[in-house]
């Protein structure tokens, strides 16, 4: 016990926002140091079923779509929880590796605290610690994603009154009640960023017998998406494969047909708000309704988000001035002060002692 201390005293404790789309890192004392996205491509060994990776974040990313036999460019996480646990563990390794500066012995093996959606269940939550402890943590700790954003965008959820969340990412959408620390009210999607790329695709499809991918998609999305009319819409070119002759083609879209195609998402979002709001308790409700909720995530990037939310909500909606770090901003909170906020710390691991 005597070396573990030590070690607690050496080693660089680092919280990381482990998301379908990306992975955000914040090194305690340097804030957040890594923001690439939750992509890993690897080759098959030819006589054994090993992987081998040979690369991560942006550079396998451009790979999507692009590599040749034996090659495949993966997300190791699907809708929040890990898909593929070997490849989870060598993303974590990865950063763990590439934040603190790798290292010998056990002072080169962190503390971390990693996030997970609240609707996760104990087997998944398990293999978050497990995977975590894989790739190189001496301790893991697991936090529910919202308290981390809440956290992380500063809303005072120790105090005694209501205070609102919706962490809208890649492949999770999450809305979450807090007071005294805790979560009092929560409601998730399984499907946020990723449905509405995958609409901009059957949209493309359908209607000019395109083929693009998820990445052009995205691209589309960040471009020319909308939650609500613009006041001058827009229109993109757009290239892909003829679905039809299998030859390259360009067509145009406008901002008006992606937000046709992605509003049933963008409704889900804001019913399941609604819904959440429908079952908090009446005093911390009317603390909501003076205060407002917090837009978070990458999604609260869309144009118009906030104040389809508001609108609908007719509640005041305040959209995080970083959204895409919240939830690791967060999460340093929780490192700088690792052992008084342990009470929100769902699950805890240990490792190399």
């Amino acid at each position: 016990m005597v070396f573990g201390s030590i070690s607690g005293i050496f080693g660089k404790d680092i919280g990381i926002d482990l998301g379908t789309a990306n992975i955000v890192v914040y090194l305690k004392g340097k804030g957040v140091v890594y923001n690439e996205p939750s992509v890993i491509a690897y080759r098959k060994a030819s006589r054994k079923s090993s992987k081998e990776v040979i690369a991560f974040g942006y550079e396998a990313k451009a790979m999507y779509g692009k590599t040749p036999k034996g090659v495949e460019t993966v997300r190791p996480l699907q809708n929040g929880v890990i898909a593929d646990f070997d490849m989870t563990g060598a993303l974590i390794r990865h950063v763990i590796e590439k934040t603190t500066g790798g290292g010998i012995g056990v002072f080169s093996h962190p503390r971390v605290i990693v996030c997970a959606p609240v609707y996760v269940t104990e087997v998944e939550r398990k293999a978050f610690i497990d995977a975590t402890l894989d790739g190189g943590a001496r301790e893991a700790y697991v936090v529910e994603e919202p308290v981390a954003a809440a956290l992380g965008v500063g809303l005072p959820i120790h105090e005694p009154r209501g205070s609102m969340i919706l962490d809208v990412g890649g492949g999770t959408s999450e809305v979450a009640v807090l007071s005294l620390g805790g979560v009092v009210v929560s409601n998730s999607l399984r499907g946020a960023g990723d449905e509405m790329d995958d609409a901009i695709i059957g949209l493309i499809r359908q209607k000019y017998t395109l083929v693009v991918g998820s990445s052009t998609a995205e691209e589309i999305k960040n471009a020319i998406g909308s939650a609500v009319p613009l006041e001058k819409e827009k229109i993109l070119e757009v290239r892909g494969r003829n679905l039809t002759d299998g030859l390259p083609k360009s067509i145009c879209i406008s901002s008006e047909e992606v937000r046709e195609a992605i509003n049933p998402a963008v409704t889900r979002i804001v019913e399941m708000v609604r819904e959440t709001l429908e079952q908090t308790p009446p005093e911390l409700a009317r603390d909501i309704a003076d205060q407002g909720l917090v837009l978070t995530g990458g999604v609260a990037l869309l144009e118009g988000l906030d104040r389809r939310l508001a609108e609908e909500l007719n509640a005041p909606v305040i959209k995080a001035e970083n959204p895409l770090h919240s939830v690791a901003e967060g999460l340093g909170k929780l490192l700088n002060e690792i052992d008084s906020m342990k009470k929100v710390l769902v699950s805890v691991g240990h490792g190399v002692r």
